[in-house]
């Protein structure tokens, strides 16, 4: 509270007999410092009014920015997504795709797949082995 406040609470509550105080002990207008007290008055803060804010602008609570900012899991929905779809890409195109992705150098080139040998079959039949088997060992 200011001095001129409890000066003027405490003449509200002075007996009724006494007068006002010495005139030496009052202290004038007239003073030096009338003007200083006069800006400080003036440039008291109201308490219900912040002037270090914006006018209009809504103080944000922080729990509220974090969940915003915070990360979000979209893995269920895009499962959901990717199991619903019943299209199937065609091989072809698939291995074009992928073909035109690689880059050049040998590390970005997939392993060389083996061509598959077939098991030679025998050119002789059962037949014949057994008419070798009958002249070579004497075997009717």
């Amino acid at each position: 509270m200011s001095a001129s406040l409890l000066r003027r609470g405490l003449e509200l509550l002075e007996a009724p007999g006494r007068g006002k105080a010495p005139p030496g002990l009052q202290r004038g207008r007239d003073g030096p410092r009338t003007a200083g007290a006069a800006r400080r008055r003036k440039s008291a803060p109201e308490p219900g009014r912040n002037k270090a804010t914006v006018k209009g602008r809504v103080v944000k609570s922080a729990i509220e920015e974090y969940h915003k900012k915070a990360a979000v899991n979209h893995l269920r929905a895009n499962l959901q997504y990717m199991l619903k779809r019943q299209f199937v890409a065609n091989k072809a195109i698939t291995e074009q795709v992928l073909a035109q992705n690689r880059g050049r150098k040998s590390k970005d080139q997939p392993p060389k797949k083996a061509a598959k040998k077939k098991p030679e079959g025998t050119v002789f039949t059962e037949e014949d082995f057994r008419k070798f088997e009958r002249e070579y060992f004497g075997r009717p």
